[in-house]
């Protein structure tokens, strides 16, 4: 017996190894804590030593240099990083120099060409002959400047300013004086240079990684409207905003986020239209984020939302440009984030996730006949699963006869109460939508009708369900893919397992209180400002309603941001029509 004892406490007690080679222990934890803060600091910085970058100057002795970035970038260890060593002839005079750039960031063509063929080459820009002015360096002597023709070394600032304006035949070529700049140069695929007697460094562009080409959008698919969408480039997307909105008024500010990563992050505006206070609530939160990181727009979104708490979203997510420019002539501010296809704008109130970006482009009746659709279909997701459980347990009398017989009949077999019925085919329908989204596109179609189909009909069969039970059901999973924007599509699907309880607990009664917190909750948020369900569904000449204007109406902008520039059109803006 004690025998067996001891086997289980063999099996079942930990013993620590002391064969591996670290360790977990609090008494490491203790020793460390101390330099966790260093550590931190050191990873922050980019650097090899406790120096803060955003302080150590570029050195004159190139051969400093790039001991300094070699040990930042372990080029022992990291294959990736190239650092070019060659001479740079200037004047028939020859000083060392070196390139540094990422493998597989860069195009080569643009460096062999542009940049090391200048460079070392021989030239009429670089060689002299007698006949150009020669540069000379000045010695003072007794406070006095005596030209020195005899010494071959060139000033520093002659050779900076002739490296500069002579030998560097690149668009877009900037001076840098601290590391932290070479740091982001080099990480976002810039090339930089580095010669010998100069305190300064060049930030050459020369970008080649591949990326995403522009494509048509495929979350928001519109019948009429713009075909194209937000790529993963940040310069790509702002130039996309530039070419559509053609005026000197858009602002687009840079702002780096993240300690580590550093991730470029624009925030644009329509000078003269955006309320001014909005702008700079929106930097001042971006700039005050202690985060070490930062990938997604959708992880800003969460960082910078007034309610991080609320289910309901506040900020607008959309991968079309047709859409951010609309709410950019409105007054709102939309923000791009560097390696994300989607762009976010804000405030985002109720009623603008559930317009369409073909709204502004068909015909008024059309747009609306669409938005009533949407907002039945809401209030259908949402409400029908629990008021169905609500009618058959406490409202029989709202049924007729005959139906209040079938559906009494249709679920003599079925062994569960409705609640569990429900939460049961419910539960399920979010395991199908949740599988179609993760396995491989060629079986999503045979998942869908597996599951749909199979399924359902096998659970009837069995008298697991009710037939109109899988007819609820089926209602309210289509009527959720008709709400445009998915963060809502969540929110509601969360809602509605709410109202089930609801219903379930106390009838109508339990789900008119439920809507009533749920209104009051709405009603009690705000973002950026604004109140959440601020715009009223008809507001003449006013283009922050519900219902769609006719376009010649729609002098107002939205009231709710506080726009500079209050009207968008003439009160006759049709002119053609009168003399």
């Amino acid at each position: 017996m004690n025998n067996f004892f001891k086997s289980l406490k063999k099996v079942f007690t930990f013993t620590d190894d002391k064969h591996h080679l670290f360790r977990y222990d609090n008494a490491s934890s203790d020793s460390s804590s101390s330099s966790d803060s260093n550590n931190d600091s050191n990873l922050n910085s980019n650097e090899p030593n406790s120096t803060d970058s955003t302080t150590k100057k570029i050195n004159s002795s190139i051969s400093e240099n790039q001991k300094y970035l070699e040990k930042a970038y372990n080029t022992k260890l990291s294959t990736d990083i190239v650092i070019r060593n060659f001479n740079v002839l200037v004047q028939n005079v020859r000083y060392k120099a070196f390139l540094i750039f990422i493998d597989g960031m860069v195009d080569s063509n643009l460096i062999n060409d542009f940049v090391l063929s200048p460079l070392m080459l021989r030239n009429k820009a670089n060689s002299y002959d007698g006949k150009q002015k020669k540069l000379v360096s000045e010695d003072i002597i007794n406070n006095v400047k005596i030209k020195n023709y005899e010494n071959k070394k060139i000033s520093k600032s002659n050779l900076t300013t002739f490296v500069y304006n002579n030998l560097l035949p690149q668009n877009s070529v900037k001076k840098v004086l601290e590391f932290s700049d070479v740091f982001s140069a080099v990480n976002m695929g810039d090339c930089v240079l580095f010669i010998d007697t100069i305190e300064e460094a060049y930030d050459i562009d020369v970008k080649g990684f591949k990326q995403r080409s522009i494509e048509a959008p495929t979350n928001e698919v519109v019948v009429r409207g713009s075909q194209e969408s937000f790529v993963e480039n940040l310069r790509t997307n702002t130039s996309i905003l530039r070419r559509l909105i053609n005026n000197e008024n858009l602002v687009l500010e840079s702002i780096k986020v993240g300690k580590i990563t550093k991730t470029n992050v624009s925030i644009g505006y329509i000078n003269g239209i955006t309320n001014k206070k909005l702008v700079a609530e929106v930097k001042y939160r971006i700039n005050n984020l202690d985060i070490d990181y930062l990938i997604s727009s959708g992880q800003l979104e969460q960082l910078i939302q007034d309610n991080p708490n609320s289910i309901y979203p506040q900020m607008i997510a959309t991968e079309r440009p047709d859409k951010v420019v609309n709410y950019l002539f409105d007054g709102r501010v939309c923000i791009l984030v560097n390696g994300s296809p989607y762009a976010l704008v804000l405030p985002g109130v109720f009623v603008d996730f559930l317009s369409s970006p073909a709204d502004f482009n068909l015909k008024y009746q059309f747009a609306n006949l669409g938005k009533i659709i949407r907002l039945f279909s809401l209030l259908l997701s949402v409400l029908l699963p629990g008021m169905y459980i609500a009618v058959t347990n406490y409202h029989h009398e709202l049924l007729p006869t005959e139906l209040l017989f079938t559906i009494a009949a249709s679920r003599e077999s079925v062994p569960f109460p409705i609640v569990v019925e429900i939460l049961l085919m419910e539960i399920s329908f979010e395991l199908i939508r949740e599988a179609g989204v993760r396995v491989p596109t060629p079986l999503g179609p045979t998942i869908g009708i597996v599951g749909a189909i199979v399924l359902g009909d096998a659970a009837v069969s069995a008298s697991l369900v009710s037939p109109i039970l899988i007819i609820i059901v089926a209602i309210t999973g289509i009527c959720s893919f008709a709400i445009p924007d998915f963060s809502l599509n969540f929110t509601f699907r969360i809602c509605r397992f709410l109202y089930i309880i609801l219903g379930y607990l106390a009838g109508f009664l339990g789900i008119a209180a439920g809507i009533f917190v749920q209104m009051v909750l709405m009603c009690n948020l705000k973002t950026f400002g604004a109140d959440y369900l601020d715009p009223i569904p008809i507001n003449k000449r006013s283009i922050s309603t519900y219902f769609v204007l006719p376009i010649w109406k729609r002098e107002r902008k939205s009231d709710f941001v506080r726009p500079q520039k209050k009207y968008s059109e003439g009160k006759i803006s049709m002119k053609w029509r009168y003399k």
